[in-house]
């Protein structure tokens, strides 16, 4: 698992809120769950079976929705 969070003096478009940021979790070298926001794609998340958009709120929601998914690929949940 890793979380790169940085704080940006403006948003990175086409999102409207000032973070850039990268949560992964994999295994084996291969990515499971993803939540980022890139230049011209916006906020979305990768699951092992494709990717979605993702509505971004705060960024501990995110975190806390990130950790969600990760705790349920787990089996945790």
């Amino acid at each position: 698992m890793e979380m790169k969070i940085w704080q940006v003096p403006e948003p990175v478009p086409p999102t409207n809120h000032g973070f850039k940021y990268s949560l992964f979790y994999g295994s084996g070298g291969e990515r499971l769950i993803g939540y980022d926001n890139e230049r011209g794609k916006g906020d979305h998340k990768h699951l092992s079976d494709g990717e979605v958009p993702y509505v971004f709120t705060t960024i501990e929601r995110s975190i806390a929705d990130f950790l969600d998914d990760v705790s349920f690929a787990r089996g945790e949940s």
